[in-house]
């Protein structure tokens, strides 16, 4: 039986204060700068990246072919071509109207945090918010009464550690990484996504030190890993070659059927070789 992870991973992101939405503007009347500060105002309301940083170049093809994408519209009739004004009244236009028809799952009404205000303005935080709250439900739905209390107790905390969000330098980065975070964890966690495996590794050429690791399609990616009574979670890093996670204080990298695997913080890193697909008996 797994042993559950808990929230401190998500629960202790702490960055600051509110982001606002840009006010309305009647596009077709006004066309839009598509420069550097604009491509910034999108990444902020939108953003492209894993929430870590990392994404594609502002205002290449790929950052706009992936903004089309979380709009929607990749592929649809109608959307101008990406190298004119055009195409950036146009994902405006579409931002703006985000933001102003999708609400959060909670109410903006009466009083709220900080970061609560910030996402009631916010389309692609909104969007999030609802999507975190479609998996929290599915995931109680799975979850027998033993659990459901402790998942109740676990995404109370997480809220909390949200709201922190207000601290940060940046804190439109910090909710969205939260929630990610939290959504994939959710989904990891309880199964609800296509997995790969489990499979098997072997380390330093000793069966006792075997791991078993099962993928989870999440974004960001995520794999559970358990050594016997010891299990992590962890979430996958940008890496140049094969695919990289990271958990607490372990991680695990693979290469060309190879792994590195570190287990504890300060611990030594462990050569790791495929040990096979886990019999699960079904």
């Amino acid at each position: 039986m797994y042993r559950w992870i808990g929230l401190s991973l998500i629960a202790g992101l702490t960055l600051g204060c509110a982001a606002t939405a840009p006010q309305q503007n009647d596009l077709s009347q006004a066309a839009i700068a598509c420069d550097e500060g604009w491509y910034r105002s999108v990444e902020q309301r939108l953003g492209t990246g894993d929430g870590q940083g990392h994404g594609p170049d502002l205002g290449s093809a790929e950052w706009k072919s992936v903004v089309e994408f979380k709009l929607g519209l990749r592929g649809q009739a109608g959307v101008p071509a990406v190298d004119t004004a055009a195409w950036c009244s146009y994902i405006e236009q579409q931002l703006q109207q985000q933001s102003s028809s999708r609400g959060p799952a909670f109410s903006c009404q009466g009083e709220l945090s900080q970061a609560e205000a910030a996402i009631c303005q916010d389309g692609a935080l909104a969007g999030l918010d609802q999507k975190l709250d479609a998996v929290y439900r599915q995931a109680l739905h799975k979850a027998d009464g033993r659990r459901q209390p402790v998942l109740k107790a676990e995404q109370r905390g997480w809220l909390k550690g949200r709201n922190e969000c207000w601290k940060a330098e940046e804190p439109h980065q910090c909710i969205e990484r939260a929630y990610r975070m939290r959504t994939a964890q959710l989904q990891a966690q309880y199964r609800l996504v296509k997995n790969f495996g489990p499979v098997r590794y072997m380390c330093n050429n000793n069966p006792a030190d075997e791991f078993v690791a099962t993928f989870f399609q999440t974004e960001p990616g995520t794999v559970i890993v358990e050594r016997g009574d010891s299990v992590s979670l962890m979430y996958s890093q940008p890496s140049a070659s094969g695919a990289k996670y990271r958990g607490r204080n372990e991680s695990l990298w693979e290469h060309q059927g190879m792994a590195l695997i570190r287990w504890g913080q300060g611990t030594k890193a462990m050569m790791c070789s495929h040990a096979g697909a886990v019999d699960t008996g079904q």
